[in-house]
């Protein structure tokens, strides 16, 4: 099927915003300028009023947390994983997995996020399920804590994960290892989720170096860093890594993040709420690694606004550094579209250029923030909000026109959502 989306404002690779028309020939953009006299679309999609950018890519989060939302809030990391989330999580059933995915589903495409890269739990055929169902596109991983007793079973789980869903849902969904951090997988155990990943070509979703603790932790029990402890498993020689968070970093960390050519998730608003500190994002750009933005879970949020995060990156490290061009409005908007694509291991995601996957968001300018419209890349990080994410498309496919959800029962999912949670909570 061929679509058109006609007389819109679009944010181009080079940071121009053309007042242009977008072609798309089945799940890709087959063109965008001047329509073809033989381009005969099937569907016409007024953008009029509406500014393109490449759909959202939420680089790390777990999406059924969004069940445990605002239940346990301002606290630090540890206490909040081992007293209040992982209590919880234990008591977590299959429903419960579905509908916490299809609650995120939901504000993750009326927030103009097409992608997101999920590690969780036990059931995460229930997330692939969700994605499926919603049309979202997802890159999976089983979340593998090494120190269970049950470690090893894990570690299957993510290959049957792997076997039944890597490419599934027409190529929507390919699967990671996801060995959860240094401190819940013993060196021995690294090894093996290494050698179990790169024997299937998979690669690595992994949490690195998130705080101060963690990193005094592993020091004190093999005297080295994350980073070199986790290097020195061969986990990082594999197809490639993901790593998340990548807050507490020194020199010697960043040279083996850029020999290994290690992608890095940042997630700004989990890592403030938290307190877990600020990232060298700056200089990570500057030195050429990939940094890609993640809203992390929903309870560590509190929210999957992949829009305000791009905000936050462009602020917080502006104010941290005291240098105002520490990362410009069109950087931040690569982070959670271009560079995200790279971080999750998609090509021809992440950009609205020709050939590349038509995964694509129209915000509408109604509003008073879109006014005057000076320099609409800046006033979309600045200014607008993700509740102006009017339409979506991922592979071609309308998800979203006008603000309805054409793929998701919006009421019955808060219904069965709110069961679940209150269940898991009591």
């Amino acid at each position: 099927m061929k679509t058109l989306i006609k007389n819109v404002r679009a944010l181009l690779p080079d940071g121009t915003t053309p007042l242009t028309n977008i072609m798309i020939d089945r799940d890709k953009i087959a063109a965008i300028g001047e329509v073809p006299d033989g381009f005969r679309a099937a569907k016409v999609i007024d953008g009029t009023g509406k500014f393109a950018v490449p759909g959202f890519i939420n680089a790390h989060t777990h999406a059924s947390m969004t069940l445990f939302r605002s239940y346990a809030d301002d606290m630090n990391l540890m206490d909040w994983l081992n007293n209040m989330i992982w209590p919880a999580e234990a008591k977590m059933q299959e429903e419960d997995i579905y509908w916490g995915a299809m609650l995120a589903a939901v504000e993750m495409i009326e927030g103009g996020t097409t992608t997101f890269a999920d590690m969780y739990g036990p059931y995460m055929e229930k997330v692939a399920k969700a994605a499926n169902d919603a049309g979202l596109r997802a890159v999976l991983s089983r979340g593998i804590i090494g120190v269970a007793p049950d470690g090893d079973a894990k570690i299957e789980e993510n290959v049957s994960l792997y076997k039944d869903f890597n490419g599934a849902a027409d190529g929507r969904i390919t699967v990671m290892f996801g060995p959860h951090a240094p401190y819940t997988c013993p060196p021995d155990f690294l090894k093996k989720v290494a050698s179990t990943a790169q024997s299937l070509g998979a690669e690595i979703h992994i949490h690195m170096a998130e705080t101060k603790a963690e990193v005094e932790q592993i020091v004190k029990e093999y005297g080295k860093r994350p980073f070199r402890y986790v290097e020195e498993t061969g986990l990082f020689d594999g197809k490639g890594t993901l790593a998340a968070h990548c807050v507490h970093l020194d020199d010697e960390d960043i040279a083996i993040i850029k020999k290994h050519a290690i992608r890095v998730a940042h997630n700004p608003g989990s890592n403030m709420k938290l307190a877990s500190g600020i990232a060298p994002v700056p200089r990570l750009l500057k030195e050429g690694v990939c940094v890609a933005l993640g809203t992390d879970g929903a309870s560590s949020n509190n929210n999957l606004d992949m829009l305000e995060e791009i905000n936050l990156a462009a602020m917080l490290h502006k104010v941290s550094t005291l240098d105002p061009l520490a990362v410009p409005a069109r950087t931040a908007l690569k982070m959670g579209t271009e560079y995200g694509a790279k971080a999750v291991g998609l090509t021809g995601v992440g950009k609205l250029e020709v050939g590349c996957k038509a995964d694509i968001t129209l915000f509408d300018m109604a509003g008073a923030a879109w006014y005057p419209r000076n320099d609409l890349a800046s006033q979309l990080v600045y200014s607008a909000h993700a509740d102006s994410a009017s339409t979506v498309l991922v592979d071609g496919r309308v998800l979203m026109e006008d603000g309805e959800l054409l793929t998701l029962d919006k009421e019955r999912i808060f219904y069965e959502a709110q069961k679940c949670a209150e269940r898991l909570t009591k």
